[in-house]
């Protein structure tokens, strides 16, 4: 998982898929905003369903997506008919996380409107109904107090739309994913976070009638080959981040390959099905190598 808001270039975007392609790693995803999150507003940014796109035309196994597109930046027609234009250039290997919308700045610089948090969760879920419905075969139609779409048959149909849904196991977000969602995503959660989250997201998944639920974890990741490798990646991340001193919290996974491959472990006993794995160094494709090779 790619923070492309961080200054993430076209060039390396192509090589961070090769690698993902070249070492085993089955998906990237990469988060969508407008403005960088560290205050260095001087970095380009590119949009994340263009890049996906991109990415889509010049890959041929690796399964892309957003963690997560804001309700907020763009209209769920819009976002639908995205999704599913980079699932037919790739081959239905496009996943959509969609959530409420949280950076205030960005919706400031760039004129999105921003309402208080229960009025985006409102439009959160008519977007969530109307994005799923676009997919559906037959007619849409949709009248709700933010949008009205349809009648409208929409064409394409994504091929293997994968629709994910994230958040703190909150009784909406819970509600909400087992109404639409194919998978649950929390983010920077301990082992037993997740126990307690995936049994809250579980409660909301039986409630609506559904059994097969998937939970996954987006966190902080620094690997190296050994203690010495790891030592070298944190300072980097420190720099990068701006924070000298800074050492990777117990959410993140971070070590060596075999004590990765132990909190991996951990996380799969409390219910985790898979990990998004943030990597803020995102010219250091040799990380990704290690990552195929030694844990994918």
């Amino acid at each position: 998982m790619i923070e492309g808001q961080e200054g993430v270039t076209w060039p390396q975007w192509q090589a961070i898929a090769a690698a993902c392609e070249q070492h085993g790693v089955g998906s990237l995803f990469r988060s969508d905003h407008y403005l960088p999150l560290d205050g260095h507003e001087e970095r380009p940014v590119l949009d994340a369903w263009g890049t996906l796109c991109a990415l889509a035309a010049v890959t041929t196994q690796l399964r892309l997506g957003t963690l997560v597109s804001p309700a907020t930046f763009r209209h769920p027609a819009v976002v639908a008919k995205l999704a599913a234009t980079a699932a037919e250039v790739s081959g239905g290997r496009v996943s959509l996380g969609l959530g409420a919308g949280w950076h205030a700045r960005e919706h400031e610089a760039y004129g999105f409107p921003f309402p208080a948090t229960g009025e985006r969760l409102d439009v959160f879920a008519e977007q969530l109904e109307i994005v799923r419905g676009l997919w559906r075969e037959g007619t849409f139609r949709f009248a709700g107090r933010h949008y009205r779409v349809g009648p409208v048959d929409a064409q394409p149909k994504p091929q293997a739309p994968w629709l994910i849904v994230g958040g703190l196991a909150g009784p909406r977000s819970a509600a909400l994913a087992a109404r639409f969602a194919d998978e649950y995503n929390t983010v920077f959660a301990t082992p037993e976070d997740c126990r307690q989250r995936r049994a809250a997201v579980e409660r909301g998944w039986s409630a609506a009638g559904r059994s097969e639920l998937r939970f996954s974890l987006m966190t902080g990741a620094v690997l190296g080959r050994d203690r010495a490798e790891v030592a070298e990646r944190t300072r980097a991340v420190a720099e990068r981040r701006g924070e000298p001193g800074f050492t990777p919290p117990e959410t993140w996974i971070s070590g060596t390959p075999d004590e990765a491959r132990e909190q991996l472990r951990r996380l799969e006993e409390a219910g985790v099905d898979r990990v998004m794995l943030q990597l803020l160094l995102h010219d250091d494709v040799a990380q990704i190598e290690l990552i195929g090779r030694e844990i994918a």
